[in-house]
């Protein structure tokens, strides 16, 4: 037997974004001098997971809003893209790459996560085919930096859950969520718009349709901003928004229901909201991107 470390390649890097450290680096620092800190530290943020290209500027609201001095763990969720999968799924490997430098997963969270019977195992292919965690990496090591020996990371894959499932892991997770050295990254896109993605809704009354399109998205972050996982589920069922993380979203709004229980007072808002291009007519396709943070009072 070997011991070597089972690493997970930046099998992204190159593609959607660059696989130049120093290139890499010095994009990070520009989209996040252009972003305005809060003066609470994030203990949950949503940020997207497209190319850098197209929403690099976006999710640097988000991670503007990370204090390193108080983190110790990232956990990251982000939705299954390529595998069908009915639960949450842990990575085989240790090690994460990123172009920045090497993110380790904390074993001991992986272990008692594992304990619970309530995840699954992906394969080292499934994880490095799917890019809606990998997008995180390296804007968590940048916002890391200044403490990047002192930290470990928790990516999880959260497949298509019910409403149900979506309380089970948000209960499950919401102790993590309680303690301040826990950041939470919830991966996910907006809406994706056009044929190529079988979603048209649109709402002349809103003029263009890229406005139609900004007008449900917001409607679905105001919901998300009150923090309450029922209303989310209402929305998504009746306008079916193509929201690709709302299962991670779901699941962290379960936590912070499961939070508020016990008196935690906690605050949504979203900080930034943009579209990869702005739909005009039937043939246009877009995808939409907003960052927020979650609070603790």
């Amino acid at each position: 037997m070997s011991n070597r470390m089972v690493c997970r390649e930046a099998s992204h890097a190159g593609s959607w974004y660059t696989a130049s450290g120093s290139q890499l680096n010095a994009q990070l620092e520009g989209w996040l001098s252009q972003a305005q800190g809060t003066d609470k530290p994030a203990r949950a943020i949503i940020a997207p997971h497209a190319g850098y290209t197209y929403c690099g500027a976006c999710a640097a609201h988000a991670y503007k809003q990370v204090d390193p001095s108080v983190t110790r763990r990232v956990f990251i969720l982000g939705p299954s893209h390529h595998v069908p999968l009915s639960r949450c799924a842990l990575s085989p490997a240790e090690v994460y790459r990123t172009p920045l430098y090497d993110l380790k997963i904390d074993q001991k969270v992986y272990a008692d996560l594992w304990k619970t019977g309530m995840f699954e195992r992906m394969s080292l292919q499934t994880d490095e085919d799917e890019h809606s965690i990998e997008m995180h990496l390296p804007y968590t090591a940048k916002a890391m930096e200044s403490h990047k020996e002192e930290f470990s990371i928790v990516p999880v894959l959260v497949g298509a859950l019910s409403e149900s499932k979506e309380q089970e892991y948000g209960k499950l997770l919401s102790k993590y969520l309680a303690d301040p050295s826990n950041l939470f990254i919830i991966s996910s896109d907006f809406c994706h718009w056009g044929q190529r993605f079988r979603y048209t809704y649109y709402d002349e009354s809103q003029g263009e349709i890229y406005r139609s399109i900004e007008h449900i998205d917001k409607m679905g972050m105001g919901i998300i901003e009150q923090l309450d996982p029922m209303s989310f589920s209402n929305y998504l069922k009746k306008y079916h928004n193509t929201i690709c993380g709302r299962h991670p979203i779901g699941v962290l709004l379960n936590a912070v229901a499961e939070l508020k229980k016990t008196g935690m007072d906690m605050n949504f808002s979203f900080l930034n909201y943009a579209q990869s291009s702005q739909c005009r007519n039937w043939q246009d396709s877009s995808v939409s991107y907003a960052a927020g943070t979650l609070t603790v009072h």
